[in-house]
């Protein structure tokens, strides 16, 4: 029997699903965390060449979101510190990280 899944959604090998606002409201949380603790913050500002006047500048701008999950994906003890953190699966990110990205970020046409 084939599943049916909301257009923008992804759901991972386990059955979890997460959407197009559930996955911005993840990189949302996960910049909360990294806010929380400034040398989390220093660190993702140093390595996206942000600074501090620019940040709030740059949190408009499209691809912001998936920086932000890039930057916590990228780091296994970062991203398990931020999914207990969270109370979510670390795959949870994952997803929301591609998601937000789209099948563009790694060549793939849709259709």
């Amino acid at each position: 029997m084939l599943m049916k899944h909301k257009p923008g959604s992804v759901r991972s090998g386990k059955g979890a699903r997460i959407d197009r606002d559930g996955a911005e409201a993840l990189a949302v949380s996960a910049l909360g965390f990294l806010a929380a603790e400034p040398e989390r913050l220093d660190r993702f500002m140093a390595l996206t060449g942000l600074a501090p006047d620019t940040l709030r500048l740059a949190a408009g701008e499209p691809g912001f979101l998936v920086a932000v999950l890039d930057h916590v994906v990228s780091d296994e003890s970062l991203l398990l510190t931020f999914s207990a953190n969270a109370g979510r699966p670390p795959e949870e990110a994952l997803m929301a990280r591609d998601l937000l990205a789209g099948p563009n970020a790694m060549g793939l046409r849709e259709g």
